[in-house]
């Protein structure tokens, strides 16, 4: 009985990690209503994004609702920056055959770097009418950004899409005969390459947070380290990625756009350096100014001035009444 409690055991083990399967639909109902994942993952990444972003500020001397008003504005730029960027680089998936295929953004097809470009362009538009420091800015949301992005993950998997190649490691993902390529119709799991990069951005968010909290970088470096983190990331997890994808020269178009970033970065880090000089400030305002700091106090300094004068006239008068 005992050895074959343990073979059954074993047995269920084994299959447990034999494989990942995916979900067998890509909605949630609520009564009669049904919601895509892909969107609420979306949705999810991008409210707790925010939220760590809002916390961040604060913690700076800002007011929260600068973040919220910015991401107003970021976000849907975001959106429709990741959009362009995979129909313009995948536009061989639409043009001639279907082209209002374009439009079904509830499918995927998110372009992360198109999303990133845009999203901050408009942020920093916002930040800057707002009077935010743009470099603080920059940095109280750079681990917000993976931490977004790697809940938004979750929908790629819901979808069954952006997987990798053929694998038998035991995380290998299940994918439905319909969902796999047809050279590999007869391979039942792949490398679950979304996984790998939200895990990756997990791990990004706390390699920034922890440099972060040392204060040791330039303002603006923690963002520019977040770039160059992110597309090292993408840079191998495209490499694992079998789906359909316009190539210049033998590679991937995400695969350079990868290396030009992270060219990029590194030209940025040597031109303004990375260690902080004795001149950097990290206010959250270009005024100085601490949202509940400076402000309050002034505003209660001059409510007791305000307070001390009208007592005071108080006072004359009624020594003027008893003079009378």
């Amino acid at each position: 009985m005992v050895a074959m409690m343990g073979a059954l055991h074993g047995s269920v083990v084994g299959s447990v990690l034999a494989s990942l399967p995916s979900p067998s639909s890509n909605e949630i109902g609520f009564g009669p209503l049904s919601f895509r994942v892909y969107g609420l993952a979306i949705a999810a990444g991008v409210l707790v994004g925010v939220w760590l972003a809002r916390k961040r500020w604060a913690e700076r001397g800002g007011d929260p609702e600068d973040i919220t008003s910015v991401a107003l504005w970021a976000v849907p730029a975001g959106l429709i920056g990741a959009r362009l960027y995979h129909v313009i680089t995948d536009w061989q998936k639409y043009f001639p055959d279907d082209p209002m295929g374009a439009l079904a953004i509830w499918k995927g097809g998110l372009g992360i770097p198109g999303g990133i470009a845009a999203g901050v362009a408009v942020g920093l538009l916002v930040a800057r009418r707002k009077g935010m420091r743009l470099s603080v800015g920059l940095d109280v949301v750079a681990p917000a950004l993976p931490l977004a992005q790697a809940i938004g993950r979750i929908g790629n998997w819901f979808n069954q899409e952006l997987f990798g190649g053929p694998t038998n490691l035991p995380w290998g993902l299940e994918i439905d005969p319909a969902n796999r390529p047809a050279e590999y119709a007869n391979v039942a799991t792949f490398h679950p390459t979304f996984l790998y990069e939200g895990l990756w951005n997990l791990a990004l968010m706390g390699v920034l947070l922890a440099i972060d909290r040392r204060r040791t970088l330039r303002p603006g470096n923690l963002f520019v380290l977040y770039v160059g983190g992110y597309f090292l990331g993408r840079l191998w997890v495209e490499a694992l990625r079998i789906d359909p994808a316009s190539v210049v020269l033998g590679l991937r178009v995400n695969i350079w756009m990868s290396l030009v970033a992270m060219a990029g970065v590194l030209v940025v880090l040597a031109v303004r350096g990375v260690r902080r000089r004795p001149d950097d400030v990290d206010d959250a305002y270009t005024d100085g100014h601490t949202f509940g700091g400076d402000d309050a106090v002034a505003g209660a300094g001059q409510s007791s001035a305000d307070d001390d004068s009208a007592d005071q006239s108080s006072a004359d008068q009624s020594s003027a009444d008893e003079t009378g």
